[in-house]
């Protein structure tokens, strides 16, 4: 396939000509990368470090604890990819993602936005998860979406289902997740690791 990386505050954003890339575009990359796509434009997505991974691996271990021991309907999914607007042009892959409605699973992904969303903001993907994901996951209807910032030790929860007001938190408190009576997360519990 050939593309080029356009450098910039967001890195490792490929373009050719303004072709507007496909989910076949994502699909014909080598085994070893990932991509997104937002409206045609694809994101090589680079692999995650540590402190992303400690904090990826305690949010699922918290939340499908929790979907077991309830014995939810739902199920929650790392890197699980979403054609968030069931077309072949907005492809994204959540750091976690929760699917209520299991219609909508098939191998490569969820036909449809996840129902709550939790992005771990990397140095690549900190714009896009701030905006241009934000808006997609509100106007695709998901229920909820948070954003993790180890930088700036904040949760931003937005509950697209009732005000869709932004709330933070920092990574001392006990959040309540909107989709379930009875789940709350605490980061201060959470084995963040030693990597800021």
């Amino acid at each position: 396939m050939d593309y080029a990386r356009k450098e910039s505050e967001e890195r490792f954003v490929v373009m050719k000509g303004g072709k507007r890339y496909t989910f076949e575009d994502v699909e014909l990359l080598p085994d070893d990368e990932r991509a997104e796509l937002i409206d045609g434009e694809m994101f090589i997505m680079q692999a995650p470090g540590m402190s992303h991974q400690d904090i990826l691996g305690e949010l699922f271990m918290v939340i499908q604890l929790y979907l077991k021991k309830n014995n939810r309907r739902c199920k929650a999914y790392m890197g699980l990819g979403a054609f968030v607007k069931r077309d072949k042009y907005n492809y994204l892959i959540p750091d976690i993602s929760v699917v209520c409605d299991r219609d909508r699973l098939e191998e490569k992904g969820c036909q449809g936005s996840p129902d709550w969303v939790i992005e771990i903001v990397s140095p690549s993907t900190r714009k896009r998860d701030y905006e241009r994901k934000l808006a997609l996951y509100r106007e695709t209807g998901t229920r909820e979406y948070w954003i993790v910032d180890r930088k700036r030790d904040a949760v931003f929860v937005y509950r697209f289902e009732q005000d869709g007001e932004v709330e933070q938190y920092s990574f001392s408190d006990r959040i309540k997740v909107g989709i379930y009576d009875d789940l709350y997360i605490d980061f201060s519990e959470l084995e963040l690791g030693w990597v800021v």
